[in-house]
């Protein structure tokens, strides 16, 4: 009997010893100041991932004694935050953006020139293109006009876009390759003439047909644009970005090199409104994998305050008789709008000026009165009319980019007017009001650097710390506003909150270790902040 007992009680024991096993766990960060962005805003020393996936956090040495991990990461005592989530940029933008001239930070026009020629002489290309000019920077606030491109390159078509996407100036042999001449028909922007004549200058809508006469980029040329753009969003702690407005090659594109293995990154795609992208997508599910998420349509409703496009409700302060513009009639959003909401689908809707805010807002709240969930998202969201503000909510959300407000400061008020500017950039109204706010960049609009997100939302300044006491200041976001709306909260507009956006066990492990902590640092050093790794499933890819 007392054997009996012995074997019986060597064999519990034997039972607890295994069942106090250790767990086995790929990767252990420790010595780290954690933030979790959990619902309770928590800091954590470390944690441990296995399978691509956050197991858990805690302390180091509790962690230690549960789990058994293949790898182990001193951090050495840096902050480690979940990867960044740019909730609206241009990511294909980017990465074809490395193949043009790049014309950011010209302070003149004869230095976009200079850039152009050098960029030839190194070329030779048949069709120039770039981007990146903004005639505000210039001693000389007025759009460019094509005359010195057409004596220096008569017979090369040249193109080059203004920063915002919204503008663009071509010289005489890229109009007559496009067919534009002082009578062709437009609506949605302007074909700029003066005396007659045109200056090359087109805004909105007719840039297009500059673009149907541009070369396309070869498949080589798409496939290095995107490896290219992936490695700087990687270099800057960027892991998800969302791609505002790409059309059914390009995500079939992505999609295959995530599948192979080459693109690590994950796409939140916007669909282009056009009618090859609806007609193919809207009739379907959304298209979800672990790194590609297909499941918006982008909608242009106005154009850029920087070019005069937006649609203001009054006319500009700085142009009378001048509103911009639409860039389709009312009838037409609202019909897209429909056959959006009769879908699964998201709308994210471009709109800048407080009349297509107001266009996009009443819309959203008629379709959206009997849809629960739906999360439509308004893009810029930038110039909004005090009776408006009304409509965001959690259903209806602002999507924004901070340095467009640090960026446009200087010439903003000429644009609108002191009252008007009130509701502009209204960044903390927005947020009170629709309870979350998704921060983005628009890059190449502006620069790739969330840094500068994350400056430009709380300080409200530019890099040389103007002016002194912020711009609008009462509409900054605190820190850790600031890193929700640049984690959890975009990944909420992106229907991916369970799944990213947090350090919590069952996510993606997707985390970054910066040189300098961005929760605690002097605010003048935040823009300076570098990215000392960046991990994507628990896989170091910076």
């Amino acid at each position: 009997m007392k054997k009996l007992l012995l074997v019986l009680g060597l064999g519990i024991f034997l039972v607890s010893c295994n069942s106090e096993e250790k767990q086995e766990a790929d990767l252990l960060v420790y010595n780290a100041k954690v933030y979790t962005v959990n619902p309770d805003f928590e800091t954590s020393e470390a944690f441990v991932v296995k399978d691509g996936k956050f197991l858990a956090t805690g302390t180091a040495d509790v962690l230690k004694e549960k789990y058994k991990a293949k790898e182990s990461l001193d951090v050495g005592g840096k902050a480690v935050f979940p990867g960044f989530i740019d909730a609206h940029a241009h990511f294909f933008g980017l990465g074809l953006q490395q193949q043009k001239v790049d014309l950011t930070g010209t302070k003149s026009f004869e230095e976009v020139v200079e850039r152009i020629v050098d960029f030839q002489e190194e070329r030779d290309a048949d069709f120039i293109t770039g981007r990146g000019w903004d005639q505000n920077d210039w001693k000389v606030k007025e759009f460019p006009v094509k005359d010195t491109l057409d004596q220096l390159f008569p017979d090369t078509p040249i193109a080059i876009t203004r920063i915002d996407g919204h503008a663009l100036l071509a010289n005489q042999a890229a109009l007559d390759l496009a067919g534009i001449t002082t009578e062709t028909p437009f609506e949605g922007g302007d074909i700029e003439q003066k005396n007659g004549e045109l200056t090359g200058i087109l805004v909105d809508n007719p840039m297009g047909l500059i673009g149907n006469a541009q070369p396309a980029p070869s498949r080589k040329e798409q496939i290095t644009a995107l490896l290219e753009a992936q490695e700087i969003c990687f270099s800057y702690g960027l892991t998800t970005v969302d791609d505002a407005g790409i059309n059914k090659s390009t995500v079939e594109l992505i999609d295959s090199l995530q599948q192979a293995g080459d693109m690590k990154i994950r796409i939140y795609a916007m669909l282009s409104n056009t009618t090859e992208n609806l007609d193919h997508y809207l009739d379907k599910d959304p298209i979800k994998t672990e790194r590609l998420n297909v499941r918006s349509v982008k909608f242009y409703g106005d154009g850029a305050l920087g070019s005069r496009g937006a649609a203001l409700k009054e006319e500009y302060s700085d142009r009378p008789g001048h509103f911009g513009a639409l860039l389709s009639s009312p009838e037409e959003f609202k019909k897209t709008a429909e056959r959006v909401a009769n879908s699964k689908f998201q709308l994210n809707t471009h709109a800048i000026g407080d009349s297509a805010n107001y266009l996009v807002l009443e819309t959203y709240d008629k379709l959206l009165q009997d849809r629960e969930d739906r999360r439509w998202r308004i893009e810029h969201s930038q110039v909004i009319d005090e009776a408006d503000f009304k409509y965001f909510s959690k259903n209806i959300i602002p999507s924004v980019q901070p340095t467009h407000a640090t960026s446009d400061m200087y010439w903003a008020e000429d644009r609108l007017g002191e009252e008007r500017i009130k509701g502009a950039y209204a960044y903390k109204k927005l947020l009170d009001q629709a309870g979350v706010l998704p921060l983005g960049t628009d890059f190449p609009v502006e620069q790739v650097s969330p840094f500068l997100t994350f400056y430009a939302a709380t300080a409200r300044q530019d890099t040389d710390q103007y002016p002194e006491a912020g711009f609008m200041k009462d509409q900054a976001l605190s820190r850790e506003e600031t890193l929700k709306g640049m984690t959890i909260w975009a990944a909420y507009a992106n229907f991916e909150e369970e799944e990213k956006g947090s350090i919590e066990a069952g996510k993606f492990a997707d985390f970054i270790i910066l040189d300098k902590n961005i929760m605690e640092i002097d605010e003048q050093e935040i823009p300076e902040v570098k990215v000392l790794e960046t991990y994507v499933n628990g896989e170091k890819v910076n």
